[in-house]
């Protein structure tokens, strides 16, 4: 069974993520959200069909291939940073922790599009409504999970934090697959919600603070399945790193 995401109107999104810290946005209510279109996102959804593979999944698998590259939002300023390695203490990532994984960078051509830009510079808009004014510090990440040998799995070291303030999962594209769940639950209560991100485009946004989750595995319902994802994690002070 498929539940179908609980979709706030555009103009009550902050209210309930500040509320209950996550909130799931509708394609439809992007402009209002982010000040771009799913239509003008969906220009970008090509670039997820050159995805180099993850060398670093200790599982064994072979279902994750990913790009990853970082920006700087200050205002109405977004800069690309220097291409650095993504990293996460142990304490948030048990399975991949502790260890520099260097990405290929995300293609120019996708990041110099006028929709990549509005995205990242709204989705700051709504972290400092959320944490208050700042510089943030944003890691971006192509994610295809495939279904080549039998099983992937979106989220391979559980439900978990990611150690940033907003985290912001974008389906871009979803096809030939079952499973694939989302489910968020309060990180120092009982609550949880559990539903399926099917429309392209679909926006889960989260408060990394208050919230932990995680994507149930994927399995394939045809041939060459895969669920593709955009993950954006926006920080305060500084990049996540060994000496941070």
């Amino acid at each position: 069974m498929m539940f179908e995401p609980p979709f706030v109107a555009a103009d009550q999104f902050e209210s309930q993520l500040q509320r209950l810290g996550h909130a799931v946005i509708a394609p439809a209510s992007l402009p209002a959200g982010l000040g771009c279109s799913a239509d003008a996102l969906a220009e970008l959804a090509p670039f997820w069909d050159d995805l180099p593979a993850d060398a670093y999944l200790k599982d064994g698998g072979h279902y994750r291939f990913r790009r990853h590259s970082c920006f700087v939002a200050q205002g109405q300023t977004l800069t690309a940073a220097p291409h650095r390695a993504h990293w996460q203490p142990l304490d948030y990532n048990a399975l991949h922790g502790g260890i520099e994984r260097m990405f290929e960078p995300i293609a120019a051509a996708a990041t110099t599009q006028a929709a990549w830009t509005q995205m990242l510079l709204g989705l700051a808009r709504i972290a400092s409504h959320l944490r208050g004014e700042q510089a943030w510090f944003i890691e971006a990440h192509q994610f295809r999970i495939d279904t080549t040998d039998g099983i992937g799995r979106p989220t391979p070291e559980g439900a978990h934090r990611d150690g940033v303030d907003l985290v912001a999962v974008f389906l871009v594209d979803r096809q030939g697959v079952k499973g694939g769940e989302s489910r968020v639950f309060e990180a120092a209560g009982p609550n949880g919600q559990r539903f399926t991100m099917s429309a392209p485009w679909t926006l889960l946004l989260l408060d990394d603070e208050r919230v932990i989750h995680e994507t149930t595995p994927i399995q394939p319902a045809a041939a060459h399945g895969h669920r593709d994802t955009l993950v954006v994690t926006l920080r305060a002070g500084g990049f996540q790193g060994p000496d941070a």
